[in-house]
């Protein structure tokens, strides 16, 4: 079995990227929170991959826009399996497809407070538990972003993509005030991978559109996200990773 390098919390880690990516973790030796909105089943499926895999892991339902539910989840994982060593801030939400002058102020609401506010509460929440200026060890935060926050998805996803370039900027904010304190903080933008984020026929549309001419696989940017969380990564901070197949 693989040598143990600690706790993990993955927020929406029941399916998608965040299913790969708790997986992929527990292949490297984490024990797993499992953080998950609404599919008990899914979730279900995640823990016991992980616990195939020869790691402890345990599912926590929590609504992460919810600053009572963050403390709920991060005190859950930590009674149940240890310390939380690394977070990966995955929670995330899109609306259909839609030009800007067609968004109304409820949708606007709801994809920032999913993909932005919540991604602020758990740092904060992780910056608690993890960081020597609160008496503890140290440890990694990586935030999942999206290529879409730097081509900005016109005509599309305008919206998602300015909530995901909030989270680029409290990447690099977040590593600097915490350089000191024992936390890196990395992030990774994934492009056109195939989950059930996108609507019925766009990466039929768009999947060649990458120059390496396909859609990429949950399980890559989980392998990247494994790299960041780890210390093969321990002299980068406050820097994001494109898994985008080159778009």
């Amino acid at each position: 079995m693989t040598e143990s390098r600690g706790v993990v919390l993955v927020t929406g880690g029941g399916r998608g990227i965040g299913a790969a990516a708790s997986v992929a973790l527990a292949k490297d030796g984490w024990d797993v929170g499992v953080g998950y909105l609404s599919r008990d089943d899914e979730a279900s499926r995640v823990v016991a991959a992980c616990t195939a895999l020869g790691r402890r892991a345990l599912a926590v339902q929590a609504d992460v826009v919810e600053a009572a539910d963050v403390e709920r989840l991060f005190d859950a994982v930590t009674d149940g399996l240890g310390p939380i060593g690394a977070v990966i801030n995955n929670a995330g939400v899109v609306s259909p497809s839609g030009r800007v002058d067609e968004y109304d102020a409820a949708r606007i609401d709801r994809v920032f407070r999913v993909n932005a506010v919540s991604a602020f509460l758990v740092a904060g929440a992780a910056v608690r538990r993890m960081s020597t200026k609160y008496g503890h060890g140290g440890g990694v935060i990586v935030n999942v972003s999206s290529r879409a926050a730097v081509l900005g998805s016109a005509g599309e996803y305008v919206d998602y993509a300015a909530s995901k370039a909030a989270v680029d900027a409290l990447t690099v904010g977040l590593a600097n005030e915490v350089a000191n304190e024992g936390i890196r903080v990395l992030g990774v933008r994934p492009g056109l991978i195939e989950t059930d984020i996108h609507e019925a026929g766009r990466l039929d549309r768009l999947g060649t559109t990458p120059p390496l001419g396909r859609p990429g696989q949950p399980e890559e940017v989980a392998e990247v996200i494994a790299f960041l969380a780890s210390d093969r990564s321990s002299y980068m901070t406050g820097t994001t990773m494109d898994v985008s197949g080159g778009r």
